[in-house]
């Protein structure tokens, strides 16, 4: 006895479900987003993704392996020459599936499945042993001769220099007292116990 596919059964029998993916598969590279059941968007998505994938191959073979399943020579004709363009950097992931809610009449969950289109962003790699033998080999860097600043500056960074010791004698002062008056509150809590 045959076993069925994974996944949940689409119609009457397994040629209706051919069809019905089929079918899908065309509407979705012709309008290049639709709106179906949850169940329908996620047994479409790996026929769609294998259709691309025969498309970005490109040759006669592909071609015609794609018609035996679609069959609409319009839409096979676009596949190949707007939509795998477009999907040649991308290793895979050619679809995404969004979910929607309900349907009004059955509550039905519902999804739209759409092609992912975008350019890719190239990954960045960042590993810890290939970024520590770059930062190795640095330059060595030419020390510039120090200038003299004249008197007046100096002057200047005397006093602020002056001033900032100032503030932290007192702000040590301060601190001094409230250690003492913590420690005299101290003492006298152990008096009264």
């Amino acid at each position: 006895m045959p076993k069925p596919t994974k996944g949940p059964r689409l119609g009457g029998g397994p040629a209706h479900e051919r069809l019905l993916l089929a079918n899908l598969a065309a509407a979705l590279f012709t309008h290049k987003s639709i709106k179906t059941t949850e169940t329908k968007a996620k047994r479409l998505r790996p026929v769609a993704e294998r259709l691309i994938t025969f498309a970005k191959r490109g040759d006669l073979h592909a071609r015609r392996k794609v018609l035996g399943i679609i069959g609409d020579k319009a839409v096979v004709h676009e596949l190949f020459t707007q939509i795998a363009p477009l999907v040649a950097e991308r290793e895979g992931g050619y679809t995404r599936i969004t979910k929607l809610g309900y349907r009004k009449g059955d509550n039905a969950p519902m999804a739209q499945i759409e092609l992912v289109l975008e350019p890719v962003a190239p990954k960045v790699k960042s590993s810890k042993s290939t970024a520590a033998p770059k930062a190795a080999p640095a330059a060595p860097v030419e020390e510039a001769p120090v200038e003299e600043a004249p008197a007046e500056e100096t002057a200047a960074e005397d006093t602020t220099t002056e001033t900032a010791a100032a503030e932290a004698e007192v702000v040590e002062e301060a601190t001094g007292d409230a250690e003492a008056a913590g420690e005299t509150t101290a003492e006298a809590d152990a008096e009264k116990a």
